[in-house]
Order: C-alpha cells, then sequence, then structure tokens
C-alpha cells in the first residue's frame, strides 16, 4: 500500500507541478519581454495589473478545484450522473462568469487601472494590458475548469501538457508579437491570452478517448449544487485572490516610498514569486484527488500518508529555491532590470533576501489549506485562505512599512505565512475530523 500510494503522489503532483510551472510562466514571459521592451515603467505597469489576472484565475480556481472536488467524492462513492451534472453546473457558471469580465473590460478597464495606482507615465500601459486580459477572461475560467476536471477524471497527463504547451506557446509569441511585429503591450497581453485558447483545443482530446466519463448533461443549475461547488473552492479563489491583494497593498506602500522604481523592483520579486507559489500550489492540486478520493473511500491512512508527502516536498523545495536565489539574486534580477537602474537592483536584491524566507511556510499552509478543502472542511480552509490574503497580511504591510520603511514591506510577507502557519497546525490538531488523519 505504502508503495501504490507513494507512486500515485509522485505520478500526480511531478505532473502537476510541471503543469504549474508552465502555467505561471504567462506573466513570468510577460515581465522579461515587457523589461526588454518597455523597461521600468512596462514592468509597473504589468505589476498593476497581474491583481486583476489573479482575480480571474481566482474565480477560475474556485469553480474548477470546488467543482472537481465535488465531482471526485461523488465518483468514488458511485453517483456518476451527480458527478456529471456537478460538471455541467461549473462549464455553465464559468461561461457566465467570463461574460461578466469582458463587460468590465470594455467599460471599465481605465478606472480599474487608476484605482490599481497607475498613474500617467503607466496608465495607457496598464489599460491596455488589463483590458486585453478581461476580454479574453472566459478563455482562462475555462481553462481552470478543464484542467481540474481532466485531472480528476484519472488523466493527470494530458493536463501537464496543455499546460507546458500554452507556456511555451506564450514565450514564442511574445517575442514575435513584441519585438518583430512591435505590438508592445497588447502584444504581450494578446500573446498571454492565446496560451489558454492553446490548452483547451489539447484538452479537448480527453472528451474524444475511452478513458473520458465526463458528460455534460442537460440539466437546471440547483442553488444548493452551485452554492456546495463555491464553498469548496472558495479557499481555492481566496488563495489567489490574497496574491492580488498582497500586490496591490505591497504596490501602494511602495509607491509612496520608493515610487515606481520601487514597484518596478517588486514586480521583479511579486513575478518570480508567482513561479514558487504555483509550484505549492501544483504540490496542492496534484494531491487534491488523492485526498478527496482517500476522503470519499474513508480511508485515513491513505490521507495521512499523501499529506506527510506533501509537506515533506514543499519544505525540500522551499529550502532549495532558498539557497538558489540567495547564490543567484545579481544574475536573476539583472535579467529583468535591462536598463541597469542601480536603485531596481538595490531594493530587489534586499528583498529577495528577506520575501523568499517566507516560502517555508507557505507551502504549508497552500498545502493544509488544500486538504481542509478536498475534505469538505471549507470552514477551516476559508479561514487559513482570508487570512494568508487579507486579514493579517495587509495591517502587517502598513505597520511594518511605516516602522522599517522597505524591509518592513519584505518581512510583513514572512511574518504573516509564519503566523498562518500557527493558525494552521492549531486548527490541524483540534479539529476532530481532521486531527485523526493530520495527527501522527
Amino acid at each position: 500500500m505504502k508503495k501504490s500510494v507513494l507512486r500515485e503522489f509522485i505520478k500526480y503532483v511531478s505532473l502537476n507541478v510541471m503543469g504549474m510551472i508552465g502555467l505561471s510562466c504567462y506573466i513570468l514571459a510577460d515581465t522579461f519581454f515587457i523589461a526588454k521592451a518597455l523597461g521600468a515603467n512596462g514592468i509597473a505597469a504589468l505589476n498593476f495589473s497581474i491583481s486583476v489576472y489573479s482575480f480571474i484565475h481566482g474565480i477560475g480556481l474556485m469553480i474548477a478545484i470546488g467543482g472537481a472536488t465535488r465531482y471526485t467524492i461523488l465518483k468514488s462513492q458511485g453517483k456518476d450522473n451527480e458527478a456529471n451534472m456537478t460538471f455541467t453546473t461549473c462549464v455553465k457558471l464559468g461561461i457566465f462568469t467570463g461574460i461578466v469580465f469582458i463587460i468590465v473590460g470594455i467599460l471599465r478597464s481605465e478606472t480599474l487601472a487608476l484605482i490599481l495606482g497607475a498613474d500617467t507615465s503607466t496608465l495607457p500601459l496598464t489599460k491596455t494590458y488589463l483590458t486585453t486580459i478581461l476580454c479574453f477572461s472566459p478563455f482562462f475560467i475555462m481553462n481552470n475548469i478543464m484542467l481540474a476536471f481532466v485531472r480528476n477524471d484519472n488523466n493527470p497527463k494530458l493536463p501537464m501538457v496543455a499546460m507546458l504547451t500554452g507556456s511555451f506557446s506564450n514565450i514564442l509569441l511574445d517575442y514575435i508579437f513584441m519585438f518583430p511585429l512591435r505590438m508592445g503591450m497588447f502584444g504581450a497581453a494578446f500573446a498571454t491570452c492565446l496560451a489558454p485558447i492553446i490548452n483547451i483545443v489539447i484538452l479537448f482530446r480527453h472528451f474524444m478517448g475511452e478513458r473520458n466519463s465526463l458528460k455534460y448533461t442537460r440539466s437546471r443549475i440547483i442553488l444548493s449544487s452551485l452554492l456546495d461547488i463555491l464553498s469548496l473552492g472558495l479557499s481555492a479563489f481566496i488563495a489567489e485572490v490574497s496574491s492580488a491583494i498582497v500586490l496591490i497593498t505591497f504596490n501602494l506602500a511602495i509607491l509612496s516610498i520608493e515610487g515606481n522604481l520601487g514597484v518596478a523592483a517588486y514586480g521583479i520579486i511579486a513575478n518570480i514569486a508567482l513561479v514558487i507559489l504555483a509550484i505549492f500550489t501544483g504540490i496542492a492540486q496534484g494531491v487534491q484527488p488523492l485526498v478527496s478520493k482517500g476522503h470519499g473511500l474513508k480511508n485515513h491512512n491513505e490521507l495521512k500518508k499523501v499529506v506527510k508527502y506533501a509537506l515533506l516536498t514543499s519544505f525540500l523545495l522551499a529550502l532549495i529555491t532558498y539557497i538558489g536565489m540567495f547564490r543567484h539574486v545579481e544574475s536573476i534580477i539583472e535579467i529583468f532590470n535591462s536598463q541597469h537602474i542601480s536603485e531596481i537592483a538595490g531594493i530587489a536584491k534586499t528583498g529577495f533576501k528577506i520575501y523568499f524566507g517566507g516560502f517555508f511556510f507557505a507551502g504549508i499552509n497552500i498545502i493544509l489549506t488544500m486538504y481542509f478543502s478536498a475534505t469538505e472542511h471549507a470552514k477551516e480552509a476559508f479561514i487559513l485562505s482570508i487570512s494568508r490574503g487579507c486579514i493579517v497580511i495587509v495591517p502587517m504591510v502598513l505597520l511594518l512599512s511605516r516602522i522599517w520603511n522597505m524591509k518592513g514591506v519584505w518581512f510583513s510577507f514572512v511574518f504573516t505565512e509564519f503566523i498562518v502557519t500557527v493558525m494552521a497546525t492549531f486548527i490541524a490538531i483540534s479539529g476532530k475530523k481532521a486531527s485523526n488523519v493530520l495527527k501522527s
């Protein structure tokens, strides 16, 4: 049994982590090419825009993870019809939500850009990026839904292939659109928006194969089912949107301390951090089908092993990442600091060394949040997610930035993740049902 559980863990996690790295490279590729083509103002504009991208991505994840969790539990209990009704509900909800975002993109992108901190030098670039990704939001949302359901339908390899293909396409299109075609900020955004479309085309192969058990059924949306999906996926939404809230809060705090150059420096750190967080999210989403299946079958022994493997993997990855960043921080900054601005390099160097210490705790928090969500402990998952995304981080940034200026901004992330880890540990130990699995 131990070898079987470990084999399944390695299979699902490795494939999903590789796919999530590919998915996170959407924005990282934009950062690199925008830095080369548009300089510090371009990076600052992108950093203002990422929060909206994270919100769209979070909506997609909420529908996808909530629906896929319920789908897997129902399938493990032999309730195939109810499982497919859940899939159908998620597809309808994803399309409707995407249409709402399109309307916002057409009518309110400039207002959003101003709220997010754009000024006269960054407003045109920010508005262009926001309008483009909002108008393509249905594809981002449906991509998340398809990825989650195909993965939970016993096909973790195809989502990995789709995400990596989309990512490599994004990198290639970024270069083509921004340099040979000179399409500027729109080119960067458009390349990013084409990637999920490519993903979806690849994922449709699953529906034509013999392994497919997903079926779109003619059924009305039942309010109780809709609320169930959203409640199970809420922690995933909060976890993703927390990065948006952190970005907005950090941007506004840094603007008051170091101006646009400070925001550009944070833009480098934030975009590298998105990749690292994507790895932890990949671990969490990779174990979600295993956790939901074990929960549905009430196999607590298997659940214990999966959670232990996930936590150990996250710690090792955090350690490797921190050592790597500490040794190569100047080279990493130089890649994105195309104008060789010393102020940006100095701010970013200090930021990397402090900020990345928070990932030792962030990995634990992301995995335990996913565990609670995948085992129908939506309330516990929500508490951890909202604490990371708002309740702890926002006052921490505002307080520490006043006391220690930029160092306070960087330390606020570390302190927040540590506090939430303490909370997560307490909830895991004190919870009656959860503690049976998490205690060992």
